[in-house]
């Protein structure tokens, strides 16, 4: 017979592994993993439950024409190039002139929305369709070393945009107690500041505007724009954390500027105007809002109108719609009879599904500088315990040549060999499988998000993208978690059997680092919706 010679560490452990039901104690350890974790991210952050809109707007009539408005003319246009003085800096704009007219005309100045804005490329359409029915239009560029993405005055932009105003007050074919402000997009959250500080304004024409503060307009949008898309339900709850937290390096106050004291303070003539085409806008609330503040500080003259399919830009078909332009110039050119004509709203149905309100603020990670840091602090240890080990080798082979050189002396012929400095059987591949796992898991969300809003800001669906994307990073997130199970099963069986985990001060600080790094990480992923169960 035979006799089996002593078994050896590694044979020791898989016995001790297939004795233990190996396949029934992982499946149970990762579910159970996989349901505190989901508990986990359920409890670290507010959910999103946007609220239905119960209350619609309804339009009067279909037709979008607006009554009392003068016949139309048509006019040659001229332009020339203004320099505007602000404080601090000058702005060129250029000034759109009908040829041939008999008295001073009216005049508007435009107000950017988000962006450059450069007077060669903004408002081109609406300038000359202006100019070329009687009215002197002025659109200025948009002051831009004031401007970034994390800082934005709207209180200070208006002052600027003052200055245009001032410069076309002062023109003789203007008629300078007609002169008003077209603002789009973000231009609303600046027009009523500006219309509050200088009631001489003739009239304010409100494109597109978010009315609500930019934190809920973004959330709104987002929210909007992700179920055009047909992301999994699960992608929203993202929301609440990623608008409501405060950005990564500071800035961004001006997300939560409120215009509402400034709207309740406009007697100016209004004209709003949505497409029903625009998701990232609170088409009905916007206009209800706008009627109530205004209405507040003792102004009804609100026109509102709906144009069909029109876009953020009201754009059909890539161009400003023709009707918009007409009826944009006949309300200017009619006032002030055309400030409370009826319909007083008009044009397609808009469809608002769900109200624009404060978004939740995150409960822990609510600021981005620590999320940030943390998602950073935790990858560099994974990625730090490579380079211990190698650090961990380096030393091993110069000990080693040391001791061929006769600079160490080497244990005694019949004494113990000292044991090589390396991790226990199994632990090396299945550190390595959860850093890789976990890391790999992180840069998937985050490719995942990117192109989920790209494919929402394009108003496209992809469900491979989609649908697909979100599957394979929840499938990433729970090989992380199998490779964390199996990575403690292995630790547990080596300390059952008297086998060290790590050999060395390195090496064991290289463990650690992966476990903690990556278990840091497992629970960020978490927070943002990987592991959730419907909890």
């Amino acid at each position: 017979m035979l006799r089996r010679g002593p078994r050896t560490p590694e044979r020791r452990v898989e016995a001790g592994e297939r004795r233990g039901g190996a396949p029934y104690r992982v499946l149970a350890s990762t579910a159970l993993g996989v349901v505190v974790l989901a508990g986990l991210g359920a409890v670290m952050g507010p959910q999103w439950d946007p609220v239905p809109l119960t209350d619609p707007l309804t339009v009067q009539t279909s037709s979008t024409a607006v009554g009392d408005a003068p016949p139309a003319r048509t006019y040659d246009v001229e332009t020339s190039i203004v320099e505007v003085q602000l404080d601090g800096a000058t702005v060129q704009a250029q000034v759109s002139v009908p040829v041939g007219l008999d008295e001073p005309a009216p005049g508007v100045v435009f107000v950017h929305g988000a962006g450059t804005g450069r007077f060669e490329v903004a408002f081109v359409e609406q300038a000359r369709a202006l100019a070329a029915s009687g009215v002197v239009a002025m659109v200025p560029d948009k002051r831009l070393d004031t401007y970034t993405t994390r800082h934005r005055d709207y209180v200070q932009m208006a002052a600027d945009y003052r200055a245009s105003v001032d410069v076309l007050r002062a023109r003789d074919d203007v008629d300078a107690d007609r002169v008003g402000i077209y603002a789009e997009s973000e231009g609303g959250w600046i027009a009523p500041v500006m219309a509050a500080e200088d009631p001489d304004l003739g009239f304010v024409v409100l494109v597109s505007s978010p009315v609500v503060p930019p934190r809920e307009q973004a959330a709104f949008a987002v929210d909007s724009y992700l179920r055009n898309t047909g992301v999994p339900h699960g992608v929203f709850r993202a929301i609440p954390r990623a608008v409501g937290m405060s950005l990564p390096g500071g800035g961004f106050e001006y997300a939560d500027f409120d215009v509402t004291p400034y709207q309740r303070r406009m007697t100016q003539p209004v004209l709003v105007v949505y497409g029903t085409g625009d998701a990232s806008m609170p088409t009905v609330q916007g206009a209800e809002q706008i009627i109530r503040d205004t209405a507040i500080g003792g102004n009804g003259d609100v026109t509102v109108r709906y144009y069909e399919g029109a876009n953020h830009g009201i754009r059909v078909g890539g161009d400003v719609s023709a009707q918009f332009l007409a009826d944009l110039s006949g309300w200017v050119r009619g006032l002030p009879g055309t400030a409370a004509s009826q319909p007083r709203i008009a044009g397609a149905q808009p469809v608002q599904t769900y109200v624009a309100t404060p978004v939740p603020e995150p409960w822990w990670l609510r600021d981005g500088d620590v999320v940030l840091g943390t998602v950073a602090a935790a990858a560099g240890l994974i990625l730090l315990a490579p380079l211990l080990v190698g650090g961990a080798r380096g030393a091993e082979a110069v000990t080693a040549r040391l001791r061929r050189t006769g600079d160490v002396e080497p244990a005694a012929p019949d004494g113990p060999r000292p044991a090589p400095a390396r991790f226990g059987p199994g632990v090396a591949v299945r550190l390595a499988a959860l850093g890789a796992g976990v890391l790999l898991t992180v840069v998937a969300l985050v490719v995942y998000l990117v192109s989920i809003a790209r494919l929402a800001l394009d108003y496209e669906r992809n469900d491979w993208v989609v649908q697909g994307g979100w599957l394979g990073v929840r499938i990433l997130g729970i090989a992380v978690v199998v490779a964390g199970v199996l990575l403690a099963r292995r630790v547990h069986r080596l300390r059952v059997v008297h086998v060290p985990v790590a050999r060395g001060v390195l090496r064991t600080a290289a463990g650690w680092a992966v476990v903690v790094g990556s278990g840091v990480l497992l629970v960020v992923l978490a927070y943002w919706g990987v592991f959730q169960l419907g909890i």
